[in-house]
């Protein structure tokens, strides 16, 4: 929702017959109006790259975005990913500060990484983030935790990925992934996720996180 009470929704769009993916934004007064507001393409991404699932935050002074950046050079490795950071004075136009979180050689995460949900306390910022070591686990990435800093600037800097394993499913290819957080006025937060099922197909799952006491 915007400062002024304007909700927002921002899509990901594939290319028909690609593998490009750009992020268009619809804006209305009410949820209702959202599935008939015209989108706006604000992150059209490039012949280069491919752009999609974005998180946001806003501190109340500007927009902060991180997004899942795809290399389009190649068919076969458009399955990479980094997760790069921008701001906005609106949530329209965008500034790009670089990359955020990158896959680490030799680690669960090598192949790439998809930053999914970003809390902030103070100067102390906590990241979920998917990711996979192979090509071969597309859509079944697990979750990682990353840690960052709020500079003097205003600007989140590089998020560093936590030692230690990542979380997944029990079941199948252990796929968990998509994780986001929405904290609650009572201070408790929902949680939901995508799971892969003992039978292989994923759900989205949710819960319920209370307040510490």
């Amino acid at each position: 929702m915007t400062p002024d009470g304007r909700w927002r929704v921002y899509v990901s769009c594939a290319t028909p017959g690609t593998k490009h993916w750009r992020v268009d934004l619809v804006e209305a007064a009410i949820p209702e109006e959202l599935t008939t507001a015209p989108p706006a393409t604000v992150l059209p991404g490039s012949d280069a790259v491919g752009v999609k699932d974005p998180v946001l935050l806003h501190d109340g002074e500007r927009w902060h975005l991180w997004a899942s950046v795809h290399p389009l050079e190649r068919w076969d490795d458009a399955d990479r990913m980094t997760t790069e950071y921008a701001t906005s004075p609106d949530g329209v136009s965008w500034s790009w500060h670089g990359t955020a979180l990158a896959g680490r050689p030799g680690e669960w995460d090598a192949r790439g990484v998809r930053v999914s949900a970003v809390l902030t306390a103070g100067d102390t910022v906590e990241a979920s983030y998917d990711g996979r070591a192979t090509a071969e686990q597309n859509w079944e990435e697990l979750t990682g935790l990353a840690t960052g800093t709020v500079g003097a600037d205003g600007l989140v800097g590089r998020l560093t990925a936590t030692a230690g394993e990542p979380v997944r499913s029990p079941y199948g290819r252990g796929g968990l992934r998509y994780l986001s957080v929405v904290p609650l006025p009572d201070g408790s937060s929902r949680v939901y996720y995508e799971l892969t099922r003992a039978d292989g197909a994923h759900e989205l799952r949710t819960e319920l996180h209370e307040r510490a006491r």
